[in-house]
Order: structure tokens, then sequence, then C-alpha cells
């Protein structure tokens, strides 16, 4: 999967991948990841960065742009962690006991966009 995401720079759209979170749209890349993060997908981690959000935009730096990272470790299970630029503590915090993702580490962007979406 790693050498696929290479591939993908900028995006030919935008795809809703929700019903609970209408707001939130994916990249090209980031359905990729969607689609192919594990056994199942991994829609999931989409899931989870929209369920924090009502919690992130309490954050005014947080509304500008949030840097969320997956670590899996050597067990599966795996750390979601949301910062709003590098080398700051984790605004977000969220521990998962299993996890069937691919890489053992992925970092995504959200960022506001024009038309009100917020865009992973």
């Amino acid at each position: 999967m790693l050498e696929d995401l290479s591939n993908f720079t900028g995006t030919e759209g935008y795809t809703r991948w929700s019903i609970l979170y209408r707001n939130m749209v994916l990249t090209d890349g980031a359905k990729y990841v969607a689609e192919n993060g594990g056994d199942g997908g991994a829609y999931w981690l989409f899931d989870a960065i929209a369920s924090h959000q009502p919690k992130a935009l309490r954050n005014p730096r947080l509304r500008e742009m949030q840097f969320w990272t997956l670590k899996v470790k050597p067990d599966k299970s795996a750390t979601l962690t949301c910062v709003a630029d590098s080398g700051e503590e984790p605004a977000i915090t969220q521990h998962l006991e299993f996890t069937d993702f691919d890489l053992p580490e992925i970092s995504l962007w959200v960022a506001p966009s024009d038309n009100d979406l917020w865009v992973i």
C-alpha cells in the first residue's frame, strides 16, 4: 500500500464516505487508504477522525489545520493523535486495542475548504 500512496498528489475530486459526517470529504489518496488500509478497509479511521471534530473545533488552532497520526504497535494496538503543529503535544489522543491497518504509521491532514467542508 505504501508504494501506491506515493502516486497520489493533489486530487481529482472529493468523496463523501458517511451520512453521519456529511461535512467531511476524502481526497483520492484518503479514499484509497479508506478502501485498502486493512482487511476490511480503514473507513473506521476516518470515522474516528470525524468523531473527534466537535472537540477539535473548540480549539481555535485546530480550526485552521489538523495533523492526525495513527501509529500501530507490533502487538497491533494503536494510538491516534491530533496536533495543531509539529512538535506540539497532542490535542486529541485515542488508544485502540486492535487494528488490522497495514502500515506501521500514517499521517493525515484535515483542513477546511470552501463550501463549509472539511477535507481529509
